[in-house]
């Protein structure tokens, strides 16, 4: 349960409706996720985190899918259910299958473990020096 009461998308005025209908719009959903309804206390806040959002997940150089596996990796570190979930639901939406999510976590347990490896012993970084 949310530690703040989500606004819903009857009570949304002003910027926050606006927001509202713009994530609405662009994702082509019937109502608002719940992540948004929890920052729409703050509409500032609301806005400026859509737009962050906005301008992350753009194409850039980085291709959508891409960016949606880089989410998941994250979220599954960071223990965020919500997120996981969420862009695991993006990345299905993108063709992303079982086997494939099975890949990505076994290669997100195994940079987690190598990582606390690495910086537990503290061993230094060299860079490859090919051979002559």
């Amino acid at each position: 349960m949310a530690l703040v009461r989500l606004i819903e998308e009857s009570e949304a005025e002003g910027l926050v409706k606006e927001v509202y209908e713009e994530i609405m719009a662009s994702r082509n959903l019937s109502k608002v996720p719940n992540y948004w309804k929890a920052l729409a206390h703050r509409p500032e806040y609301l806005a400026s985190t859509w737009n962050k959002l906005k301008s992350v997940m753009a194409e850039g150089s980085l291709d959508r899918r891409t960016k949606e596996i880089i989410a998941v990796a994250v979220s599954a570190t960071n223990n965020c259910s919500y997120c996981l979930s969420s862009h695991t639901d993006a990345l299905r939406s993108l063709g992303f299958g079982d086997a494939e999510l099975v890949e990505l976590m076994a290669v997100v347990d195994f940079f987690n473990g190598s990582n606390a490896t690495a910086s537990g012993l503290k061993v230094e970084y060299e860079p490859p020096v090919p051979r002559a």
